[in-house]
This record gives structure tokens, C-alpha cells and sequence, in this order.
């Protein structure tokens, strides 16, 4: 199994490879002057439909979002607990 970074920059060689031998004509393909004007822009193509997909997966994470009440809490009495702790030793809190 290869690390994600692997898996990215093959799949982003394997598009910029296509994507140079479409523009400059090294694949043999039959392809018109508005097909080759797409394949121009493919690039930003991506990138923008790349990062509509990284807000909504973002967006959706956000919204579904666990609250951990009872870990909030514990984590409240932790920091009282430090406090009381500290105050014992001498430390002076503002």
C-alpha cells in the first residue's frame, strides 16, 4: 500500500502526462479546435471541481460534528482540579 502522497502524485503525473500529450499532439487522437480549447483549461477544470468537493467534504464534517458533553466536563474538572493544585504550591492565577 502506497502512502497518500504517492497515490496523489501518481494520479497528478499520470493527468499532467495526458494532459501535455493531448495539447501538443504526442497522443494521435482526432480532436477539434473546441475540444483542444477544453483540453487547454482541463487544469483549472480540476482544481476549481477539487475544491468544491474540499468544501463541501468540509462542510459536511462541520455539520456533523459530535459534541462530547460528558468529555467537556471531565475536562472542565481536570482544569479546576490543576488549578486548586497549583494554588496549593503557591502559583497565583490573575
Amino acid at each position: 500500500m502506497l502512502p497518500k502522497l504517492f497515490q496523489w502524485l501518481f494520479v497528478g503525473g499520470t493527468f499532467v502526462a495526458l494532459w501535455i500529450g493531448l495539447l501538443l499532439g504526442y497522443i494521435d487522437s482526432d480532436i477539434n479546435d473546441s475540444t483542444k480549447d477544453i483540453i487547454l483549461f482541463l487544469p483549472v477544470f480540476v482544481i476549481v471541481a477539487f475544491a468544491m468537493y474540499s468544501v463541501v467534504v468540509i462542510a459536511y464534517r462541520v455539520a456533523t460534528f459530535n459534541d462530547c458533553l460528558q468529555d467537556s466536563i471531565d475536562l472542565k474538572q481536570d482544569i479546576e482540579d490543576a488549578k486548586k493544585d497549583l494554588k496549593s504550591k503557591g502559583f497565583k492565577f490573575d
